[in-house]
């Protein structure tokens, strides 16, 4: 499928999938959408309401390795140690990678983001001495953890797209992924996601969305 790279509102590079009208973060913002999104909503809300001082999360869609390096960012002066699993069924190749300007743009060191990639798949690679990440080449309908993590990051493609990414069978398997209390964010409002969601058992909030979108879904696992 073509790719071509596409700058968001925020300055932010993000990669474009013409045929499918489609781009893996938000054009108003690539990084604002991520912070928003999974930083604020997800791994702030959660360290903050649950004191842990060790967290697991999944991310549904690797994508960019964009959510993996912000949650590294947010937690690189914490005492928290994070465990970071990241799916992708179609990794991202190396020349596209080069194209992206997060590192400038957050005025950070580009070989740390490059490590995020350059790491094994299906090995965990310490990135500092509070953060682990393993990347698993794997379709989503393939996953079978249990009771394993406190948050997922769900980044799939868009449900107009990928229909089949957010279905009642694949939230069932974030479901029992997660662990009790655990958290699922994800930028989709959408009113049959949040249905698929409430049919599993997850309590399902509404929160205010990133630029460009009036809403989003923050799931709990009760």
């Amino acid at each position: 499928m073509k790719r071509k790279f596409l700058k968001t509102g925020d300055g932010s590079i993000t990669i474009h999938l013409p045929e499918w009208n489609e781009q893996y973060h938000s054009k108003h913002g690539a990084i604002a959408e991520a912070k928003h999104v999974f930083i604020t909503s997800g791994l702030q809300y959660f360290v903050e309401t649950t004191l842990l001082n060790e967290v697991f999360i999944l991310e549904i869609g690797f994508g960019t390795g964009l959510n993996a390096y912000l949650s590294y960012l947010e937690n690189k002066n914490s005492n928290c140690t994070i465990n970071y699993t990241g799916v992708e069924a179609y990794p991202v190749a190396s020349e596209e990678i080069e194209a992206l300007n997060y590192p400038q743009l957050l005025a950070t060191p580009e070989e740390t983001f490059k490590k995020f990639h350059t790491s094994k798949w299906e090995e965990q690679t310490l990135i500092d001495s509070n953060f682990t990440l393993t990347k698993r080449n794997q379709f989503f309908s393939e996953i079978k953890d249990e009771h394993t993590y406190h948050i997922i990051y769900f980044d799939a493609f868009g449900a107009r797209v990928q229909p089949d990414l957010w279905t009642v069978e694949i939230f069932q398997k974030m479901y029992h992924a997660l662990k009790k209390d655990g958290i699922l964010v994800t930028y989709s409002a959408k009113g049959s996601v949040r249905r698929n969601m409430q049919t599993v058992g997850f309590n399902v909030e509404r929160l205010p969305g990133p630029p460009g979108k009036r809403e989003m879904l923050r799931a709990t696992k009760k």
